[in-house]
């Protein structure tokens, strides 16, 4: 199991425009797939699981943070966008992976959690 400190981004919806003005969104997703890159984060093509783990709001209450800490994280955003920007920032061309889990949980800070040959 390897565990990256690292806030998960998800792949924004790309406009034509995108190309010569900047978005928050794709900004955000530009430098989340740099990061992955320089972190060396790697996948298998097959047998993966991977957790999300998203940050909860800094304005949540101490008592509503406890209460969700490392439980499922059921909004925004989609675990296929997550995974979508991970395999994009991974691989050059997606079309080898096969087979892989995801899984998004609340957690105090963002953090990437891959375990290979999870069955």
């Amino acid at each position: 199991m390897k565990i990256y400190d690292i806030t998960p981004v998800a792949k924004p919806r790309m406009t034509r425009s995108d190309r010569w003005r900047s978005r928050p969104e794709t900004s955000a997703y530009w430098f989340f797939k740099a990061q992955v890159r320089r972190l060396g984060i790697s996948l298998p093509e097959s047998g993966y699981h991977i957790t999300f783990v998203l940050p909860m709001p800094k304005s949540w209450s101490k008592k509503k943070r406890q209460q969700h800490d490392g439980q499922p994280h059921q909004t925004k955003p989609d675990k296929d966008n997550l995974e979508k920007a991970l395999l994009d920032a991974i691989f050059d061309d997606d079309c080898r992976i096969w087979d892989g889990r995801v899984t998004k949980r609340w957690g105090e800070t963002g953090q990437i959690i891959i375990q290979e040959n999870a069955e």
